[in-house]
């Protein structure tokens, strides 16, 4: 299948959804675009309410047989994986017989970052007849374009840091460690790991309450991108509303993230709230990452 019949909208997306607004926020550009969706909410992450009016089935971690029945049900070859979820232990999953057929690979899934456990997971799916597309091939409005939103622009020395933080991610990238960083003033304060970016920003604001952050307020930029190497169909860098909030509570100039490959999620708001805090949001260009 092309790209150009997938945008025609050539049977039904299968979206896997995840926690917060974003699985919905896919399914409505897909719709648009004249292509149906069939949901498959992750039980326990999903409210039933906010996935009703959607044609849906939930599913749990580990239960692969249900899902394969129902997606083949629903004519759905092609997936989409998005959302927030807390990736389990191997020890908590209940997993049905199809996937115990394949528990070395379920093992080695385990044994690394989540682009390694995404990977290996798509291959899984595509054994059976499924393909994984992102988020950018579905739905490229949700996307970062290049530019501001809002009404600021990053400083010359904005700039500055915005450059050391795509040299740091793409310098730690091939240890799957995750999208985001703060530099100020040349200096990397913080660098996203499991905890993800809302609590990276926590950190920020504690590391001020007890001296050890030396940057004025109103300096320094959050920035984020995809790893290199990264299996771009999942866990594309994500910002929004809660974003704008959370650099604002660090006392950061602005968040900088890769046009493209970086999901907004509220684009208006994240507008709204960025001028209301006083900061930018930039996306830059992958081939030219600073002007």
């Amino acid at each position: 299948m092309t790209a150009a019949q997938v945008e025609a909208g050539e049977g039904p997306l299968a979206i896997i959804c995840g926690g917060g607004s974003l699985p919905f926020a896919v399914a409505d550009a897909v719709t648009r675009r004249g292509r149906p969706v069939f949901l498959f909410p992750i039980r326990g992450w999903v409210d039933p309410q906010a996935v009703a009016r959607y044609p849906h089935y939930f599913i749990e971690f580990g239960h692969y047989r249900r899902f394969q029945r129902r997606a083949r049900e629903a004519g759905c070859r092609d997936v989409v994986m998005i959302g927030t979820v807390l990736r389990p232990a191997l020890r908590q999953i209940r997993f049905d017989w199809e996937v115990l057929r394949e528990l070395p690979s379920i093992v080695r899934m385990f044994r690394g970052g989540d682009n390694h456990l995404l990977s290996i997971l798509a291959r899984l799916f595509e054994k059976r007849g499924f393909r994984f597309l992102g988020v950018h091939e579905v739905a490229p409005e949700i996307l970062m374009p290049q530019g501001a939103i809002g009404r600021r622009e990053p400083s010359a020395r904005d700039r500055a840091d915005i450059a050391r933080g795509v040299a740091l991610i793409s310098a730690i990238g091939p240890f799957d460690v995750g999208q985001g960083v703060v530099v100020a003033d040349n200096y990397a304060l913080a660098v996203e790991a499991a905890e993800g970016t809302d609590l990276m920003l926590e950190r920020i604001v504690e590391l001020r309450a007890a001296g050890r952050v030396r940057s004025a307020l109103g300096t320094g930029v959050l920035v984020k991108m995809p790893k290199p190497g990264q299996d771009r169909r999942f866990d594309l860098p994500t910002i929004g509303p809660s974003t704008v909030a959370g650099v604002a509570r660090a006392g950061l100039a602005g968040i900088a993230v890769m046009a493209g490959t970086t999901i907004v999620a509220e684009p208006a708001q994240v507008a709204v709230a960025a001028d209301a805090a006083g900061i930018f949001v930039t996306g830059i260009a992958a081939e030219e990452p600073v002007p």
